[in-house]
């Protein structure tokens, strides 16, 4: 592994529904803290990231569990990437949260994590929203023949009669 060192203060970051460990390594030392989901506790989180100078935080891009501490990490003003899992998951022998995030801040303190795109704040609020109304189309949509066939079972010609 490449030993040349890109940053010297880094976290790497492995997120779940529940529990976020964190390894802050500053040079070749580590240290492994674990943290709640809450926003309180993602500010904490934060806080102690700050306080010990880190340049750059990554963090696994499973499931939508990164989604909250980004817009977190976004809106304090501090650097941070989401890579893809499958980038890191290649190297066996990792069975454990704590060597997860250890794992991840040794790769990006030596420069071999590629950052996944994340769309700016506004473009990340407006694909939800759109995704959200795409849903509630669709399930109108569903609910809507769901009534037209338990009408039809009745024998009610509602669909022929208005159109």
């Amino acid at each position: 592994m490449n030993e040349d060192v890109i940053y010297q203060r880094c976290a790497g970051i492995d997120v779940h529904k529940k529990a976020i460990t964190v390894c802050l390594r500053i040079g070749r030392k580590n240290e492994v803290r674990e943290f709640g989901t809450f926003t309180h506790e993602l500010h904490d989180m934060v806080a102690w990231l700050k306080d010990n100078d880190c340049q750059m935080a990554a963090m696994e891009s499973t499931g939508s569990f990164w989604k909250p501490l980004y817009n977190i990490f976004e809106i304090e003003g501090m650097e941070a990437m989401v890579v893809n899992a499958q980038h890191m998951k290649a190297v066996p022998g990792r069975k454990t949260d704590v060597k997860d995030a250890e794992w991840i801040a040794r790769l990006l303190s030596q420069g071999l994590l590629k950052p996944s795109f994340i769309p700016d704040r506004e473009q990340r609020e407006l694909r939800e929203l759109t995704r959200f109304r795409k849903s509630q189309t669709e399930e109108r949509a569903r609910n809507l023949n769901r009534l037209q066939k338990i009408l039809e079972g009745a024998n009610i010609k509602l669909a022929s009669a208005v159109s």
